[in-house]
């Protein structure tokens, strides 16, 4: 059956401006990290991208190896654009990344020219793209010059393959020389792309820390993982499931589930339901709140395996609104918990 957007997709969604961009996010957007490879149906996967559309979700954030098997996320989405989202190009905004491992050998991994653009082309192709609107550094190289990365990114939109430039899991010195490099060359840097849940914290450090960074530079920011991969659900309450990630060792080390930490969650919880709102509605909505002048998240980068999920994630933005009190009882439980995945070694 063809499909036809729902005629009040923007009705309800708030959409922010990312930095000092003309571009604007909705503040919830979806991740295919998990979910959209060959190991998931692909009908499952058609109605979760075309509820989320219909509810105001219109950016797609994907990655070269997301899978699996790597590459797959982008070829399923491709089959997804081509049959329900070619006429709607032009409202949404698909994102790509590449710096993590990819093919073998020297050239599939990390931060070079070569990798980076070859990368894109191959994105391009499984997608049945003509561009991306952003398209990622994964992360930073400590063995390739900043110079180098940069001006891959500035390559990929002078080409037209690219709208955007973004980083990931840049650190704040990180972000401000990569921008540096970005501005002289003329293509502004847009996004980051941190991990930031009320267990994982680190954007919160330093000084400036990330997010003062951001604001110096003029970009914004999209979170990742902010359910902590699952942790800040209701999965977690009573122990480890047997079908969670912890068990299956995806994205999430049993190891790193101690009991001090489940204690936290189910503090978090507890505000949560005085709140009226699911522990994962409340943690996006705490990404999503005004922390202060640069400190704020543009769109809370979700996942899905299920319409259901998705919609009860989405109702989220029903509820954004912290009191000071609410504020100071979630900073008491919200605390570094060490699972950083991402974090540089």
């Amino acid at each position: 059956m063809t499909y036809v957007a729902a005629d009040s997709r923007y009705d309800s969604m708030p959409y922010r401006r990312v930095g000092r961009s003309g571009l604007k996010l909705p503040a919830i957007s979806l991740g295919l990290w998990h979910n959209f490879g060959d190991d998931k149906p692909f009908e499952t996967q058609r109605a979760i991208l075309r509820r989320a559309f219909d509810l105001g979700v219109t950016h797609f954030d994907l990655a070269n190896n997301y899978g699996p098997p790597y590459g797959a996320a982008e070829t399923n989405f491709g089959r997804h654009f081509k049959d329900d989202f070619r006429p709607y190009r032009d409202e949404l905004v698909i994102s790509s990344k590449a710096g993590y491992d990819m093919w073998p050998g020297p050239y599939g991994n990390f931060g070079s020219r070569k990798y980076l653009l070859a990368s894109l082309d191959q994105s391009l192709g499984r997608m049945g793209l003509d561009y991306v609107d952003i398209f990622y550094s994964h992360r930073p190289d400590p063995e390739t010059p900043m110079e180098e990365t940069m001006g891959a990114l500035d390559h990929a939109v002078r080409s037209g393959k690219a709208l955007y430039a973004g980083i990931s899991s840049y650190t704040p010195e990180q972000t401000i020389e990569a921008a540096g490099i970005l501005k002289e060359l003329g293509t502004p840097l847009l996004i980051h792309q941190p991990s930031y849940s009320m267990l994982n914290r680190w954007t919160e450090n330093g000084s400036p820390n990330l997010f003062e960074a951001l604001e110096q530079v003029g970009a914004g920011s999209i979170a990742f993982s902010p359910l902590a991969q699952g942790m800040l659900t209701d999965r977690y309450l009573k122990g480890i499931p047997a079908d969670s990630r912890a068990a299956q060792d995806k994205s999430l080390d049993e190891g790193m589930i101690t009991e001090d930490k489940l204690d936290r969650v189910r503090g978090l919880s507890r505000i949560a339901e005085g709140r009226g709102q699911t522990l994962a509605q409340m943690a996006i909505a705490w990404i999503l709140r005004t922390q202060g002048k640069g400190s704020s998240v543009t769109s809370a980068l979700v996942g899905a395996s299920s319409v259901r999920q998705l919609e009860d994630t989405l109702s989220a933005i029903n509820n954004l609104d912290f009191t000071a009190d609410e504020t100071a009882a979630i900073d008491e439980f919200a605390v570094e918990s060490d699972i950083n995945l991402w974090a540089q070694k």
